[in-house]
């Protein structure tokens, strides 16, 4: 516990002070005035936030979607040869997160990335060239480019998901097939039900991981923001102050802040999960 506790302590200490690490001698203790600064003064922690929460209602949905979606997929006895597609589909979760996204920087390349390629090989639309789609450029679609770097990872929301899917008795499928429900009534009315615990700890775990995105961003452009100070979210701007200007007490503050949202956040769907989430061994 202390490897917790000790470190959180020492960094709720560091926000008290405008500190430094490159002359610790003259770190200077100054109260609250970083937490004053970041909550009623500094408008880029505003800012920042709103971008990460306007990044994380568009890629949490998706990925959530496509990840049920693919273990839906692999859990059905129609889909021949599963275990090699879910090992296919898991795969990419082992490439390391700063090749992927370079991987996918080329991907998305406006001029020749194989994305654009196939939009106008199927549309006819001019896709790519110096007038291509910008996907990593454009303030209207940086979001959904970053999106897709995080379904290349979705193999293990899948694998989670498609663990709930195979723990759903198969007797009560078998008792709606006979009652007369079609597919989409036997999802809705079992399939989606039974794993929803699955569904909610994939959503708590899904929305500290998206208020903490930062690789793709300072990987692809530094943290500059680019395009449009669009991807300055909040995690990049924490890691500005710290380790760019080295202001390492406003920085703390910055870290406890994002602390404080997310546990708010977790409560605020532990509170609400008594509403939708089934566990089969309560009694509704």
């Amino acid at each position: 516990m202390a490897f917790y506790f000790l470190p959180m302590i020492a960094s709720f200490g560091f926000s008290l002070f405008n500190f430094n690490p490159a002359v610790p001698d003259q770190a200077r203790f100054i109260g609250f005035s970083n937490w004053q600064r970041a909550l009623f003064q500094d408008s880029e922690v505003w800012l920042s936030l709103v971008r990460t929460f306007h990044f994380s209602a568009i890629s949490l949905p998706i990925s959530l979607a496509f990840a049920l979606f693919l273990a839906i997929l692999l859990n059905s006895e129609y889909v021949l040869g599963k275990n090699i597609y879910r090992t296919l589909f898991y795969m990419p979760t082992m490439i390391p997160l700063v090749a992927t996204v370079l991987i996918w920087n080329g991907v998305l390349n406006e001029q020749t990335g194989w994305i654009n390629v196939i939009i106008e090989r199927l549309t006819g639309i001019k896709a790519t060239g110096p007038q291509g789609i910008r996907w990593l450029a454009d303030p209207n679609l940086v979001y959904y480019a970053y999106t897709m770097f995080g379904l290349w990872g979705v193999g293990n929301a899948m694998i989670i998901f498609l663990a709930g899917l195979q723990g759903v008795p198969t007797e009560l499928y078998e008792a709606a097939q006979i009652d007369g429900a079609g597919w989409f009534r036997r999802l809705f009315s079992i399939t989606i039900p039974l794993i929803t615990p699955v569904i909610f700890y994939q959503l708590v775990l899904g929305v500290i991981y998206s208020l903490q995105y930062f690789l793709a961003p300072f990987v692809l452009n530094q943290g500059t923001g680019f395009p449009e100070g669009k991807t300055r979210f909040f995690m990049v701007y924490f890691y500005k102050q710290s380790f760019t200007f080295f202001n390492m007490g406003y920085g703390a503050t910055l870290a406890w802040l994002m602390f404080i949202i997310a546990l708010v956040l977790t409560i605020v769907l532990f509170g609400t999960a008594r509403y939708w989430v089934y566990y089969a061994s309560e009694e509704r």
